[in-house]
């Protein structure tokens, strides 16, 4: 196979991401801007090719912020010549038999049927305004009306938790930040603990409940127990929620419902399929 590494190197140099769209909804929209895609954009050595070709063309050099003048009618069949000849050359040479290419071109054909039959989901299943607004005022809900500044050091046992707490409020009290640093093994012990701005809701129920009976400053009297480990906990402020408005997370809102969706069919048709 190393007579082929070359050739896929130059491809995208050589026709300027002149690939198959990456999507159904590109083929879709590749046909609807071509009237008369049954019409041949060229001719190359014989062999023609729709002008729907010059459209996939388009489309992929669209989404990948390609200059202007690689848009223009001109550009776009120069580059479907230079994809037709390598083409040619390939099958010349009986590339196209090749074990890899081969399974390859079956392989992408499969993932365009895949990509064809998600979106045709979709299509048929659009998600109604009235479900989109029932979510987002859920969502509102169950943020709360506060969001809270927290830091936190992590540890495997109780003992440990409390030691570390006897340290925080007796005697020479240590800070918080540098105990974080060195004993916590989370992720945010190399700032000190620091987790940011958190909604509880997004927090496992042990250390939202902890933090909500905190004063702000205040630390943890008891070690916290999660799935994690042992938590010592610390309030550092606490502020009213500015919750976005529901037109400008609506899209956000409707892709992950989208994606509930997809999940939800793709367990179904899991469930009905012989795999062996």
């Amino acid at each position: 196979m190393k007579h082929l590494r070359p050739l896929y190197r130059l491809l995208p140099l050589l026709i300027a991401c002149c690939a198959l769209p990456a999507s159904a909804a590109d083929t879709h929209a590749a046909a609807a801007a071509s009237p008369a895609a049954d019409k041949p954009l060229v001719v190359v050595n014989g062999e023609a090719a729709p002008a729907i070709y010059g459209n996939f063309i388009r489309q992929n050099r669209i989404k990948r912020d390609m200059p202007p003048e690689s848009l223009t009618d001109e550009s776009i069949k120069d580059g479907l010549v230079t994809a037709m000849l390598l083409a040619q050359e390939a099958v010349k040479k009986g590339l196209d038999k090749d074990p890899s290419v081969t399974a390859a071109l079956q392989f992408q054909k499969m993932e365009l049927l895949g990509r064809a039959a998600l979106e045709d989901y979709i299509r048929a299943h659009p998600i109604k305004e009235e479900t989109l607004k029932a979510e987002y005022d859920n969502t509102k809900a169950k943020a709360g009306e506060s969001e809270d500044r927290t830091r936190h050091i992590l540890v495997n046992s109780e003992k440990e938790a409390k030691e570390l707490i006897a340290k925080l409020t007796t005697g020479k009290k240590a800070k918080f930040e540098d105990l974080a640093k060195k004993y916590s093994k989370d992720t945010s012990a190399g700032n000190g603990g620091d987790l940011g701005w958190v909604l509880p809701v997004n927090l496992v129920p042990e250390f939202a409940q902890a933090l909500l009976k905190l004063k702000k400053g205040e630390v943890t009297k008891n070690p916290v127990q999660t799935r994690f480990g042992w938590h010592v906990i610390r309030l550092d402020d606490s502020r009213k929620l500015d919750f976005p408005e529901y037109d400008k997370i609506k899209n956000r809102i409707a892709n992950q419902l989208q994606q509930q969706a997809i999940g939800k069919l793709v367990q179904e048709l899991r469930a009905t399929a012989k795999v062996e």
